[in-house]
């Protein structure tokens, strides 16, 4: 027996009699979230760099998938057998250039043929738009660059960066005037379209804004907790320290950790 048949047999046994109440008393939709959160704690290992903390966050976004599918079993819907088949159909179809006789010059070339190929199947090509299959649960940075991302294949996208520069200087003046003006919903418009406007910029420098973002996260994370340590080590409450302190010891922070 291998490691996934292994595993596959475990999930049976786990939802099985005698097994796990919880897991047997579980849905797709109960699961659902467990999914998301481990595709996130996947992302940190990823950006960690440390490959045992990826290897045992895949396992745990591998388990989601055998899960999904021994509930599926269950249910007389599929089995994981037709997702593995399903799987390796698709990735033979929309691969020509190597499983077939179709040339290919660049990965660009690739990516335009992928999304010729996706829309013949399963109906795709009936879809009132090619944004049409972009989840509405995706968060909305990823929404974002999925977005921008797909209309850029069909040639609506800027030149260069630099005119996306200009795009946010002009988004941000706009949101200044929605600011004097104090129309809440105005200004809600205007920080949209200025944070639509910097995915775009991230997008044509090659960047993926959800990292960027969630790196900047960490290094504020990292900052003000050298704050928060100065202090406790004073023994005054955070809320206590002036200001002017509060920024001493960040700009401190700066130079110490990045």
């Amino acid at each position: 027996m291998d490691e996934f048949d292994q595993l596959i047999q475990i999930m049976e046994k786990l939802r099985g009699p005698g097994g796990c109440p919880w897991d047997a008393e579980q849905d797709h939709k109960s699961i659902m979230k467990h999914l998301i959160e481990e595709a996130y704690e996947l992302a940190d290992a990823v950006e960690s760099g440390d490959p045992e903390s990826m290897a045992e966050e895949l396992g745990d976004v591998l388990l989601q998938v055998v899960f999904h599918s021994a509930i599926a079993k269950d249910n007389q819907e599929f089995t994981l057998s037709e997702v593995i088949t399903h799987l390796c159909d698709k990735l033979i179809h929309r691969h020509p250039h190597v499983f077939g006789d179709v040339t290919v010059r660049d990965s660009k070339e690739v990516i335009r043929n992928w999304e010729k190929l996706k829309k013949k199947e399963n109906g795709k090509q009936e879809r009132k738009s090619i944004l049409s299959g972009i989840p509405e649960s995706l968060p909305a940075l990823l929404q974002a660059h999925k977005i921008q991302s797909t209309v850029s294949r069909v040639g609506f996208d800027w030149e260069a960066p630099e005119e996306v520069l200009l795009k946010i200087d002009e988004e941000q003046a706009e949101l200044a005037d929605a600011m004097e003006s104090g129309d809440n919903e105005k200004i809600t418009n205007e920080i949209g379209d200025l944070i639509f406007s910097v995915v775009n910029l991230a997008r044509l420098l090659h960047v993926d804004p959800e990292a960027a973002l969630r790196k900047t996260n960490r290094k504020f994370t990292r900052r003000f907790f050298e704050i928060e340590k100065a202090a406790k080590a004073r023994g005054i409450r955070l809320a206590d320290m002036p200001m002017k302190e509060k920024d001493e010891i960040w700009e401190g922070a700066k130079n110490k950790i990045g």
